[in-house]
């Protein structure tokens, strides 16, 4: 079935289409199955996907449209103001995250979703244009390999949740294309700016996808390239490229780095190996697991590879180096330095196999060279020997399934079976969809299960509703920004409130929630999850005026307004204080009155005061004898207890209530508002008689003859400069000192790191018009053709060879 007409290119194009169309509605069929937004009722949101990466998106979408308070290098709603350059870096850099923009803005999830399945696709199409790339062979072919790359079980399970992990699904065959280019001196430039967007997309998982393409460049070369000589220059023309692209993007990548330095610590554990029952069981489809590593990448795939080392049509040196690479980095997901390697030297909090993608990704490398010449029935029935042997030392794994073992030998059979038959040129068509089919089929129950699996056992969030809308309508009819700050309260839809529903509130999670900002916050008395990450807002009169929250939204959906101070306030000369165990006295301190007083009695506050409990770890219900209930969550150490306000005491009837068994450590103190009312009125006599604010500066100007110190009510993150000169610190907060003469107080913030990753950057850049200007002279060089490309099989359907490279 030759097709004449059609140049290299377009059969490429073909095949990367073919990719892109399986994956889609392979992935679309799982979350159809499983009924999961936005095709069933089920929620798709779980873990950080709805409380972390959707509002992140929704900040976006609110930058693109002229509507988010701050800008690229500050996020003025979330953590009281916060960098934002790194989390741009991390969550929004991909050239696909843009595309929120063209929905709605209560389709923020919809267009979440549509952006992970366009990933995805994108993931497929370009691991396709890399095996035409690499070797000769069929357009179909290469898409039904690319697809099931796309929709591997790293991709439908783990990453699908993680969108911008799904950036590095599309680095690993894009980087791997650079070092085919570098390995015949093309393309350098494009080269240059594939691993700029790269690193760029996600540092992550591109550092993964760069040492897969490492690998795999390695045994290119070792093909490919006879002589010391000719595989030195590919190999030094390919580091050029990575070491020019990742000086382009460090302007993101630089404050990126060091900002995770300055990050809250994260949880950290020792490695330790799944048993090996289940990593063979994730070669299976329909099988889930958060900690095991998801290779599944369809039967008709992993049989191309378990056959490829007895595939005599294959060169032995192809075989034995593709088969041992295959192995080799299959081993490395259960060695412990190996492990750390993967992940940048630190275990991550989460799974802990993030890296099952480039394995995935070298599988069908090697399986697209088992197609060589036409796989024959002896090296089928090996390979489907050796696969049946692997599913049966999984039957110890608690994660197989008995559908997933009935998929997987049904897959088996019909994939031999069409494998097989395509030595037949006119069972083409027929056994080409056989294996679609069977790919389609296991790729859907794979994402249906974990589907099942993730809202089985994890936190799951709503998709955007009615709830959402009532709540952001109330933020946006309250706001008064800079003059007071709308914080949208507690208890939250998701950790990053401010960002997804409106407002300049205090919850934040991000994994570059700065160390400084959990500290500060934590000594006020706020909680927090994901083990201090994961900040909340502190519902209290007491830090609402120290941050100059002047309209709080209410669980009931009304909003409470206050007279506060403003974002610039005064505090007299005097030692600097310091905070101290209770988060009471330490709102006191930063404040700068005493507006607290101590029960009259045991669990009893004075009538007319209002009660605040602290009882960090504390998981279960507290209330008022005569009050409602309220839910303390202090599952320490993943979570701690916010100070929680339980209302008005009138005496003795309001004793505090434990409904479990006491904490170990609890404080019960009361709020005398007549105490509060003229401290706060005191600030704002002192403070700031206007305030404005920019995208990443604020401008304050204080009464004549201020003296003490002047504070900015926003955390004390590196990169803050006052009135030329190094940002101090006041309780946690900016600060600057005042003499008496000091005139307006102007303060800017610049992300660490940015200035020398632009000049790095400028630096690339100019050498890459050198460069250009350079070749431009000499003139093209010739294109090389790919080396070795093996023979066709007379009876292998391919079509004709191409006679260059289609890229």
């Amino acid at each position: 079935m030759s097709t004449p007409h059609r140049s290299p290119r377009r059969l490429s194009l073909l095949g990367s289409a073919a990719a892109a169309l399986l994956t889609a509605v392979a992935v679309g069929a799982g979350d159809a199955v499983a009924r999961v937004f936005p095709y069933g009722p089920r929620h798709r949101s779980v873990n950080d996907l709805g409380n972390q990466f959707v509002p992140f998106h929704a900040h976006l979408w609110d930058l693109l449209h002229g509507r988010a308070r701050g800008g690229l290098l500050v996020n003025w709603q979330s953590g009281y103001g916060t960098s934002f350059l790194p989390d741009l870096g991390t969550y929004l850099t991909s050239p696909f995250a843009p595309l929120v923009g063209l929905f709605p803005r209560d389709g923020i999830d919809l267009a979440v979703y549509v952006v992970t399945v366009l990933k995805t696709a994108a993931a497929a199409a370009a691991m396709a244009w890399l095996l035409r790339t690499q070797a000769r062979g069929p357009w179909w072919a290469a898409g039904l390999l690319g697809a099931s790359y796309g929709l591997c079980g790293w991709s439908v399970v783990e990453a699908s949740y993680n969108p911008m992990w799904l950036d590095g699904l599309i680095a690993f065959p894009l980087l791997c294309l650079t070092g085919e280019w570098a390995l015949r001196g093309r393309r350098p430039v494009l080269g240059v700016l594939v691993v700029a967007v790269c690193w760029t997309a996600n540092f992550y998982t591109a550092y993964m996808a760069t040492l897969g393409a490492v690998l795999v460049l390695a045994v290119r070369v070792v093909l490919t390239r006879e002589g010391a000589g000719p595989r030195l220059r590919a190999v030094g023309r390919a580091a050029a490229t990575a070491a020019l692209g990742l000086a382009l993007a460090a302007p993101v990548l630089v404050p990126l780095f060091l900002s995770s330095g300055q990050a809250y610590p994260g949880w950290s554990r020792e490695f330790r190996p799944v048993p090996w029952a289940d990593v063979f069981a994730r070669l299976l489809p329909a099988t889930y697991s958060f900690s095991s590593p998801a290779v599944f990448v369809g039967t008709g795939t992993l049989l191309l590879v378990a056959a490829l080392p007895f595939h005599r049509g294959v060169p032995a040196r192809a075989r034995w180096w593709w088969a041992g690479l295959t192995a080799a980095v299959a081993l490395s997901l259960q060695w412990a330095p190996a492990h750390l390697a993967w992940h940048l030297f630190a275990t991550p909090n989460g799974s802990p196999y993030r890296q099952t993608f480039v394995l995935a990704g070298i599988a069908v490398i090697a399986a697209w060279t088992g197609l060589a010449a036409g796989p024959p029935p002896r090296a089928l029935a090996a390979g489907a020997g050796l696969l049946a042997a692997a599913a049966l030392s999984a039957r110890g794994s608690t994660l197989t399934t008995a559908w997933g073992y009935g998929l997987f030998c049904g897959g088996l059979a019909v994939a031999a079976l069409a494998w097989w038959a395509l030595r037949r040129p006119r069972l083409l068509l027929p056994a080409a969809g056989m294996l679609a089919g069977v790919l389609l089929a296991q790729a859907a129950a794979t994402g249906a299960q974990g589907h099942r699996g993730k809202l089985g056992g994890l936190d799951d969030y709503p998709s955007w509703g009615a709830a959402h809308t009532a709540r952001a309508e109330a933020l946006e009819a309250a706001g008064g920004w800079p003059a007071y700050r709308t914080d949208a309260g507690r208890p939250a839809l998701s950790g990053n409130d401010p960002m997804l529903l409106g407002g300049e509130g205090g919850a934040y999670y991000s994994s570059h929630t700065p160390k400084v900002f959990t500290d500060t916050m934590a000594a006020l008395g706020a909680g927090w999850t994901s083990r201090g990450r994961n900040v909340q807002s502190i519902d209290s009169p007491v830090t609402d005026a120290v941050f100059a929250v002047g309209a709080r939204l209410r669980p009931d959906g009304t909003v409470g307004r206050a007279e506060v101070p403003p974002l610039v306030t005064v505090r007299p000369p005097g030692p600097a204080p310091v905070y101290g165990d209770s988060p009471f006295a330490n709102q006191e301190a930063l404040l700068g009155a005493r507006v607290y007083e101590d029960p009259v009695a045991p669990g009893v506050c004075r009538a007319g005061t209002e009660a605040f409990l602290w009882a960090p770890e504390y998981n279960a219900t507290a209330r008022r004898a005569d009050g409602p209930p309220f839910r303390l969550n202090g599952a320490a150490p993943r979570n701690r207890a916010a100070v929680q306000p339980l209302g008005v005491s009138r005496g003795p009837s309001s004793v505090l209530v434990f409904d479990a068994d006491p904490p170990a450590r609890w404080t019960l103190s009361c709020l005398d508002r007549a105490r509060l009312t003229p401290a706060v009125a005191a600030l704002r006599a002192s403070g700031a008689v206007s305030v404005r604010v920019g995208s990443a500066d604020v401008r304050a100007v204080l009464p004549p003859g201020s003296t003490g110190t002047a504070v900015l009510s926003v955390p004390a993150v590196a990169g803050w400069t006052c009135n030329g000169r190094p940002a101090a610190a006041h309780l946690g907060l900016v600060a600057v000192p005042l003499d008496g003469r000091t005139g307006p107080v102007t303060c800017s913030f610049r992300p660490p790191g940015l200035i020398p990753g632009a000049a790095a950057a400028a630096a690339a850049a100019l050498t890459l018009v050198a460069l250009v200007r350079r070749s431009r002279r000499r003139g093209k060089a010739p294109a090389t053709r790919p080396g070795e490309p093996w023979p066709p099989h007379s009876s292998w359907p391919a079509g004709p060879a191409p006679s260059s490279s289609p890229s």
